[in-house]
């Protein structure tokens, strides 16, 4: 059997295949949570390369929610893994070294909290999906009763949640009186900065704590919550990924990470305190990022979520697939036409921005399940389709791939025959109300139960 890898065995590999700084000379100075392949292909590897190009000593420690088997396997390997970029003329793989420790969330907490009060950490980095934000459908705020037990727990036991623990370990920096804070949230939302700000804030206001008050009144002053936009496609792992890390390396790797060539990383300029010079390897920093954020919403996850419930009504798999089919290209390019008009200036050009999703999405040696990319539907609609679709039909325009994306949903519900309690399910009465709307979305139906995608 081939040895695994850790920091014994990546020392013998050549040196293109080798992380771009010695794990060694790093330290936690940010804290991630959120341990799932797109943080370790996204945010890491601008950290390490930050650090490489900077001589600056930021390490991550890496906190995963849920998953305690991926923190021993982490362990198990000194926290390296390895990252294969897909690309047309041949995959390209090496080693990552930014994660210098990884904990559990519930049986690390004691560990977790030391290093949210440690003055040496100054940002904090989240990538936990949106379910992740215990957000309310009808406020938009903190949904208390699925965080009841941690409002009610004691702050240092073991709280169940990322935000609870989020908002029990900036509390304790607060009373601490330990050095500003800056945390990022690196997930598809729209305004990610202020919907995490709200929820902490939400966390600590519904507390019991008799000093939430003080505790509120300096995180306003000393935590700040950066919007960012994050754009990399990486797919799930299997087991073609690990052979393939296994060939490219010569070594096991239990966590290696794949993902397409491009990636990209906008954030607002609003940083509290220190942070890796993530500019250096090719972050923007700007003071609005709400252009590319929409343009990344609406656009990019908008196209790729009705690609995906599309290809799966055509009977496909990938969305590389769907891009073969003779209907993939112009369905994004017909979106992005579509929704440009909703969009703000001041962000990428909608047309320029198809061209690069059509290359991107018909990459062949990209094997992005549609299955993978269509999960928690009712959770990423709301963001992606609806306010386009809204301020569309408020405008009196035309909507045909909107509707069409929709109908597919639906059909993937297995519920075809009640489109206005489904759009009442995705908090759109308004659109639920839209009789046109909503026979134009039943009309799709019969052709897309054939397997028929018709643009």
């Amino acid at each position: 059997m081939s040895a695994p890898l850790n920091r014994t065995t990546v020392s013998r590999l050549p040196a293109e295949l080798r992380p771009a700084v010695d794990p060694a000379g790093l330290r936690t100075r940010v804290v991630h949570f959120g341990l799932g392949a797109f943080h370790r292909a996204h945010q890491a590897v601008y950290t390490e390369h930050a650090a490489a190009l900077s001589g600056e000593d930021w390490g991550i420690t890496a906190v995963a929610p849920r998953s305690a088997e991926t923190v021993r396997a982490l362990h198990a390997q000194d926290f390296l893994y390895s990252l294969t970029e897909r690309r047309p003329e041949g995959n390209r793989s090496r080693v990552v070294g930014s994660v210098v420790d990884a904990l559990a969330l519930g049986p690390d907490a004691k560990a977790v909290d030391a290093l949210l009060v440690d003055p040496e950490v100054t940002v904090v980095t989240l990538t936990v999906t949106e379910k992740g934000y215990q957000r309310s459908p009808s406020t938009g705020g903190l949904d208390t009763a699925a965080v009841a037990a941690d409002l009610t727990a004691d702050p240092a036991g073991p709280l169940t949640t990322v935000i609870g623990r989020l908002a029990a370990g900036l509390a304790a920096r607060m009373r601490a009186g330990a050095p500003p804070i800056s945390v990022v949230s690196c997930d598809n939302m729209a305004d990610n900065g202020a919907v995490l700000a709200r929820v902490v804030h939400d966390f600590v206001r519904a507390s019991d704590w008799p000093d939430r008050d003080r505790v509120l009144d300096r995180m306003t002053r000393a935590v700040s919550f950066p919007a960012t936009v994050v754009d990399r496609i990486v797919p799930a792992t299997g087991e073609e990924d690990r052979a393939g890390a296994l060939a490219a390396l010569g070594v096991r790797d239990a966590l290696p990470v794949t993902a397409e060539p491009y990636r990209q990383w906008v954030l607002q300029d609003s940083f509290a305190a220190a942070r890796p010079p993530w500019e250096r390897d090719g972050a923007l920093f700007v003071q609005d990022v709400t252009p590319y954020q929409l343009t990344k919403l609406r656009l990019l996850n908008g196209s790729h979520s009705a690609l995906a419930y599309l290809g799966m009504a055509a009977g496909l798999t990938t969305i590389a697939e769907t891009l073969a089919a003779d209907w993939g290209e112009r369905l994004v390019r017909g979106w992005c036409a579509e929704l440009a008009p909703t969009l703000p200036a001041g962000g990428p050009d909608p047309l320029s921005y198809a061209d690069d999703l059509v290359v991107r999405f018909r990459n062949p040696a990209m094997r992005h399940l549609l299955r993978q990319i269509g999960t928690d539907g009712p959770l990423k609609i709301p963001e992606r389709w609806l306010p386009a679709l809204r301020e569309l039909r408020t405008r009196g325009a035309n909507t045909p791939f909107l509707e069409l994306a929709l109908a597919a949903w639906v059909l993937s519900t297995g519920r075809v025959d009640a489109v206005p309690a489904l759009l009442r399910g995705l908090g759109a009465a308004d659109l639920a109300g839209d009789d046109s709307l909503t026979a134009a979305v039943a009309d799709r139906l019969p052709a897309l139960r054939a397997g028929r995608i018709e643009i």
